[in-house]
C-alpha cells in the first residue's frame, strides 16, 4: 500500500516541435473561422463604427505585438506548463525585494486568466451553432430562416459542439495537434481565395456598374452599385483608402475592444512547454510566427477584402443584420464571378471554417485546461484539477469542467443571440417558421430589444479576461527582467510598458463607451460586473484555500 501511494504520477510527454507549437496557436487565432463568425459583430457593434473595422483591428494587432514579445520573453526564461501562471511566480520569485509577492501574483494571474480562457470556448461554439444554423436555413428554408436561424436549434449545437471537442482534447495533445496542422493548412487557401475573389469582383465593378443584390425573400437579383459613406442604410467604403482610414478614434477604440478576440492565442503555446522538445528555443518562436502568419498576413487581407467588396448591394447595414455576412458575400461573389456557383461555393467555404471552429476551440480547450492543471498541481484550485489522466496523459478533469462551462455559456449566447440591438423586427419575427427551434430565444421585438445580446455579453466577459491577462503579463516581463543580466531596455521596459498601457486603455472602454452613449450600455457594463463578481470570488478563495492548506498568503523574502 504504501508502494502505491508513492507511486509517480504519469508526467506530459515533450512531443512537439517548432511546427506543433505553432500550428497549435495558429489554429487559435483561425483567420478563415473569426472572418465569418465575428463579422456580423463587428458590422453591428455601436453602427456604424464597423467602417473603422480594419483599422480596428490594426490597434489590436499591435497591442497584441506588444504582448506577444513579452510572452517571448518570457517564456526564454520560464519554459513549462502554465504560461502566464508559472511566469508570474518565477518572476517574482527571483527577485530580492518583491519575492513576497510570488504567491499572491501567481493566483492573480491564473485566476484572471480563466475569465479568458474558460469563457472564450463557450463564444467559438455558440458561433459553431449560429454558423450551422445559416447553412441548415440555406438548404432547408421551410424548416429554417438562413438569417435568423432557430435559436433553440443553435443552441443545442454549441452543447454538442463543446463536448466533441472535449472528447479530442481528453485523447491528448499529438492527436490535437495533427488536426490543427491540417486544419490551418485548409482554411489559409480557403481564405485566400475568397480575398482574391471579392478584390477581383470590386475592382471590376466600380461606381454605377450593374452587381448583385438581394430581394425582401432572400433571393439574389441584379441591381446598381454605388459606394457611399452618406446613405446610412447602405453604407460602404467608396475607395481602398476608405478602408484602411480610421474615420474616428471612438470607432477605432471600440473595434478594438471586439478585435483583440480575433487575435488571442499567440499567447497558447506557452502553456505546452511541458510538450515542447525545445521549448526555450520554439516557444518564443512559435508565439511571434503564430500571430504574424494569421494576424499580419491574414487577417489584414481578408478583412480589406470583405469591406471592400461591400456596396449598396451588400452594405455595412445588411451585414449587421445577417446570421452570417461573410456567407451573404460568398454567395454573391460567387454567383458573380464562377458562373452563377456561389451557394457551392458558399457551402465549401463554409466547410473549411466549421474545421477552423474546431482547431480554435481546441486549442483554447488545451490551453485553459493545462493552466487550471497547473493551478491545481499547486493547491490553488481544487486539487483534483492537477490530475492526469492514466494513459492519454491530459488533464481530463479539467477539460470536462471546461466542457461544461463552454456549454452552458454558449447555449446561453446561441439562445440570445437576437437579443439586445440584434432582435428582428416584428414582420421577420412574423414570417418566421412555427417549430420547436424557434420556442425559446425568439419573441417579440420589443422584449428582445430589452435584453442584453447574449453572444455580444460573452465576448465582451471573455475579451476582459484577455485585457486584464495581457495588461498583467507585461507588468510580469518588466519585473522579470528587472534585475536581470538580459535586461534590454526596449524588450524588457518600452515594450511591456506600451502593452500594459494599451490593454488597459481598452478595458476603459468598457465603461467610456457607455458614459459618452456610444451603443448599448448593457452588454459592456454587465460585463464588467461579471468580472468583478469573479474577482471578488478569487479573493474570497484564495483567503479560505490559504488558511485550509496551511499556506501563507506572504512568502518569505529572497535572500539579498
Amino acid at each position: 500500500m504504501a508502494d502505491a501511494a508513492a507511486a509517480p504520477q504519469p508526467q506530459m510527454k515533450a512531443s512537439l516541435g517548432l511546427t506543433g507549437v505553432t500550428m497549435n496557436a495558429m489554429a487559435l487565432i483561425a483567420p478563415g473561422a473569426f472572418l465569418w463568425i465575428t463579422f456580423a459583430v463587428q458590422a453591428g457593434y455601436v453602427f456604424p463604427s464597423g467602417l473603422s473595422m480594419w483599422f480596428g483591428i490594426l490597434v489590436a494587432l499591435v497591442l497584441a505585438y506588444a504582448t506577444a514579445v513579452s510572452y517571448a520573453e518570457l517564456a526564454k526564461l520560464y519554459p513549462g506548463a502554465g504560461s502566464s501562471y508559472l511566469f508570474a511566480e518565477q518572476a517574482f520569485l527571483g527577485k530580492t525585494r518583491a519575492s513576497r509577492f510570488a504567491r499572491i501574483a501567481k493566483f492573480i494571474i491564473g485566476w484572471s486568466s480563466h475569465l479568458y480562457y474558460w469563457v472564450y470556448p463557450a463564444v467559438m461554439v455558440a458561433m459553431m451553432g449560429v454558423m450551422l444554423g445559416y447553412i441548415w436555413g440555406t438548404l432547408a428554408p421551410t424548416f429554417m430562416n438562413a438569417g435568423t436561424p432557430g435559436p433553440v436549434f443553435m443552441a443545442l449545437v454549441a452543447i454538442v459542439f463543446s463536448f466533441f471537442v472535449c472528447w479530442i482534447a481528453y485523447r491528448g495533445v499529438t492527436s490535437s495537434t495533427r488536426v490543427n496542422v491540417a486544419i490551418n493548412v485548409i482554411q489559409i487557401i480557403a481564405l485566400l481565395f475568397f480575398a482574391a475573389l471579392a478584390i477581383s469582383f470590386r475592382l471590376s465593378h466600380p461606381e454605377g456598374s450593374a452587381g448583385l443584390t438581394y430581394d425582401a425573400s432572400g433571393g439574389v437579383v441584379a441591381t446598381t452599385l454605388h459606394y457611399t459613406l452618406s446613405d446610412t442604410l447602405n453604407v460602404s467604403h467608396p475607395s481602398a483608402l476608405s478602408v484602411i482610414a480610421p474615420h474616428r478614434f471612438d470607432w477605432m477604440m471600440l473595434q478594438a475592444t471586439v478585435a483583440i478576440l480575433l487575435l488571442v492565442g499567440f499567447e497558447s503555446v506557452t502553456a505546452l512547454g511541458e510538450e515542447a522538445k525545445d521549448p526555450k528555443r520554439d516557444i518564443p518562436r512559435g508565439v511571434l510566427l503564430s500571430l504574424t502568419i494569421q494576424g499580419l498576413v491574414c487577417y489584414m487581407i481578408e478583412y480589406f477584402a470583405a469591406n471592400y467588396f461591400m456596396s449598396s448591394g451588400y452594405s455595412l447595414g445588411a451585414a449587421k443584420s445577417s446570421a452570417a455576412p461573410v456567407g451573404d458575400m460568398m454567395v454573391l461573389v460567387g454567383n458573380a464571378m464562377l458562373g452563377g456557383r456561389g451557394r457551392a461555393f458558399m457551402l465549401i467555404e463554409a466547410f473549411t471554417v466549421f474545421l477552423a471552429l474546431i482547431g480554435t476551440t481546441l486549442s483554447c480547450i488545451n490551453t485553459g485546461a493545462r493552466v487550471t492543471y497547473a493551478m491545481g498541481r499547486d493547491k490553488e484550485v481544487p486539487e483534483h484539477f492537477g490530475l492526469l489522466h492514466g494513459k492519454n496523459l491530459t488533464p481530463h478533469r479539467a477539460i470536462w469542467t471546461l466542457g461544461i462551462i463552454a456549454a452552458v455559456l454558449g447555449a446561453y449566447g446561441a439562445l440570445y443571440y437576437f437579443a439586445g440591438g440584434s432582435a428582428p423586427d416584428a414582420p421577420t419575427i412574423k414570417g418566421l417558421p412555427t417549430n420547436i427551434w424557434y420556442a425559446i430565444g425568439m419573441s417579440s421585438h420589443d422584449a428582445l430589444a430589452r435584453l442584453p445580446n447574449g453572444l455580444l455579453l460573452i465576448t465582451l466577459v471573455s475579451n476582459f479576461g484577455t485585457f486584464v491577462l495581457y495588461g498583467l503579463t507585461n507588468i510580469v516581463c518588466i519585473v522579470a527582467f528587472k534585475e536581470h543580466h538580459m535586461f534590454n531596455g526596449f524588450k524588457h521596459m518600452v515594450v511591456p510598458i506600451f502593452g500594459a498601457f494599451a490593454n488597459f486603455a481598452c478595458l476603459a472602454f468598457y465603461i467610456i463607451g457607455p458614459i459618452e452613449g456610444l451603443g448599448s450600455a448593457k452588454e459592456p457594463l454587465m460585463a464588467v460586473g461579471l468580472a468583478a463578481v469573479w474577482g471578488v470570488y478569487g479573493v474570497i478563495y484564495f483567503m479560505r484555500s490559504s488558511k485550509k492548506h496551511g499556506k501563507d498568503i506572504l512568502m518569505k523574502p529572497a535572500a539579498a
